[in-house]
């Protein structure tokens, strides 16, 4: 969600900060806005702030219209995404408190603002947004008038909130100081030399720094130009964070030649999966997890597993289901994070709990793990970014290892967490002596074989690019888009559909193939589109035959079928009207190479309809809020 920017340090704080932004903007948001304090050599330090709705190259034409002679001391920015108030330029961070001297951004959502802002009117005090963000800046704002001490104000001022947030601050007669803070929502530190960065993101100063420090729950940071940083509890108690290395460079982050960075990261898929997969067996041949705080006993004692996960990450989830119980026997269930907890599950010491966020900060998956810990549950973190709060609060971790990934729509990230979950039921079925050491290895080289398929069908992908440039141009033909697909095609066919959802903005469903007589088939009428994940007829005969049944009966009813099977399946191609083919692979790996072509399917159908690839309309990159 929203992108967040800090910095204290002798560059123009103005670049820097804008900067940020823009590496934050594929986070997702609706305005931006900057607050800058000055010290000039004469006279009193001062605040000025600018902020407007929209892309932040509406605020970039505001700041270069003004005089930039005098350098700021500090400053902050933020790029918005609404949750309390319309997009606009009044609701628009930063907010300012009541007196003027204090500018204050916010991520997250204050979950008592309605009573602190009854609190706050009755004292006098008039609201001109309609954030839950500006109490918190009146707040802070009263609490500064005290004793002039931003950390101190800011100390008080988080005793009171309730919620999730991350709040940056800057007050006009302190311009060497910025004061972060963070609940359930990300912060991290970064440390250049002689300067400071605080961010939302990694990305935000990575090209002045690797250097960094990840903030513990309920933290509070300030920066200062000759004091560094000082890190404490909401408690007030000195504390400290943890410092760690970014492992990947500014390239990473560009889109190094690409029209988009989705298709930079498309085509980042085979490598990304090979660093997932690296060094992940011992000398004894034993899978690895990065952080372990379970022994083989505890692995051994699960009887039940549940994966829990949003968007994306569940469709990862459903794919897992049926490798798990197929390798390990245990019974597992995938269940949406936003209404896991909701229901009350049944979970012991011996339930493993498999939770899926490339971000690590998900909330709805953050909240369902909390969950799970307070049952007494085990919970196994797959994660793409290395000290955020998920795997920070889980009893073990396997990051994914893909990189930065910019583009809204999620691809890398998937096809990592999927050979990270295979790692996990691998993992599984081997403490507990269901498979023998043979039997993982034979897997496992497969899944080592899987990078260089990828790379395959990424190589041949320009006849579903066709495809999509031919359905966009067809009167109607796109309006609505079925999936289909069986066993772990089914999750693929959910995924397929999603991608379209975002990208295009069309309505597309994913739909088990079996159940098409049971429903969905009344939607398919002449040159209805329907994609269907067609599974190898080698290895689940039964399942092929099955599917090409299901595809003469929407051909039957008029459907234009793009079926995505094994190459040389002729049986297939002599039923769909147009196939794309991908390598032989064993029937649970397949997803690793199907999901490619419908990832560009989407992409290019998408840029057929003139869509924002990289920020699709009312999406964010990362939901830190439920």
């Amino acid at each position: 969600m929203c992108g967040i920017v800090g910095y204290v340090g002798a560059r123009s704080v103005v670049d820097v900060v804008i900067d940020g932004l823009r590496r934050l903007e594929y986070r997702g948001y609706d305005s931006a806005g900057v607050a800058l304090v000055y010290a000039p050599e004469t006279g009193e330090p001062y605040l000025e702030f600018d902020k407007k709705a929209g892309k932040l190259a509406n605020l970039e034409a505001v700041l270069d219209g003004q005089d930039r002679s005098l350098e700021a001391a500090c400053g902050i920015g933020h790029t918005r995404w609404a949750t309390h108030g319309v997009p606009s330029d009044r609701n628009a961070h930063p907010h300012l408190s009541a007196d003027g001297r204090i500018s204050l951004i916010h991520n997250g959502i204050i979950e008592n603002f309605g009573q602190l802002r009854v609190e706050l009117e009755a004292s006098g005090i008039e609201f001109l947004s309609d954030t839950d963000t500006e109490v918190a800046a009146h707040l802070l704002g009263r609490e500064y008038a005290v004793d002039g001490d931003l950390t101190e104000a800011m100390t008080r001022v988080c005793a009171r909130l309730e919620g999730a947030f991350t709040l940056l601050a800057v007050a006009a007669d302190d311009p060497d100081t910025v004061v972060g803070a963070r609940r359930n929502s990300p912060l991290v530190v970064g440390l250049g030399d002689g300067e400071y960065f605080l961010a939302s993101d990694v990305a935000a100063f990575i090209a002045y720094t690797t250097e960094a420090i990840e903030l513990g729950q309920d933290q509070i940071v300030t920066i200062n130009r000759e004091n560094g940083i000082t890190v404490r509890g909401f408690d007030g108690q000195p504390s400290e964070g943890k410092p760690f290395s970014v492992d990947w460079d500014i390239a990473a982050a560009e889109k190094g030649g690409f029209e988009t960075f989705m298709a930079k990261e498309i085509h980042e898929q085979p490598q990304a999966v090979a660093d997932t997969l690296r060094g992940r067996i011992d000398e004894t041949g034993q899978i690895v997890l990065d952080e372990v705080r379970m022994s083989d006993q505890d692995f051994r004692d699960i009887d039940k597993v549940f994966i829990v996960a949003c968007g994306t990450s569940y469709h990862a989830g459903l794919v897992t289901k049926y490798a798990i119980e197929h390798w390990t026997r245990i019974p597992c269930e995938v269940e949406l994070a936003s209404e896991f907890r909701y229901r009350d599950p049944v979970l012991d010491r011996s339930t493993l709990v498999v939770v899926i966020s490339q971000s690590g900060e998900t909330m709805d998956t953050l909240m369902a793990l909390r969950h799970a810990k307070d049952q007494k549950a085990r919970v196994l973190a797959i994660s793409n970014t290395v000290g955020s709060t998920i795997p920070r609060e889980s009893d073990a971790v396997l990051y994914t290892r893909a990189g930065i990934e910019v583009a809204v729509a999620s691809t890398k990230a998937f096809l990592t967490q999927l050979a990270a979950c295979y790692l996990v039921g691998l993992h599984l079925a081997q403490v507990r002596g269901i498979k023998y050491a043979d039997e993982v290895s034979a897997i496992l080289d497969e899944l080592v074989a899987a990078p260089g398929k990828i790379a395959k069908v990424i190589e041949n992908l320009e006849p579903i690019r066709q495809m999509a440039r031919d359905l966009a141009a067809a009167e109607d033909g796109a309006a609505r888009v079925l999936f289909i697909g069986r066993h772990v095609g089914y999750p693929v066919a959910l995924e397929g559909a999603l991608k379209l959802k975002e990208l295009a903005y069309l309505h597309a469903e994913g739909f088990a193939a079996g159940e098409l007589k049971h429903g969905p088939i009344s939607l398919i009428e002449d040159g209805t589109p329907v994609v269907a994940i067609v599974p190898s007829p080698r290895g689940r005969s039964l399942l092929h035959d099955k599917i090409i049944s299901n595809i003469q009966e929407v051909k039957a009813r008029g459907a234009k079928v793009i079926a995505i099977c094994e190459e040389g399946d002729a049986i297939t191609a002599s039923h769909a009207d147009f196939t794309v083919e991908t390598p032989a692979s064993p029937t649970l790996l397949a997803p690793l190479l199907t999901t490619v072509p419908l990832q560009e399917f989407a992409i290019e159908l998408a840029m057929a309809l003139g869509r924002d690839i990289d920020q699709p309309r009312n999406l964010a990159k990362s939901v830190t809020v439920e």
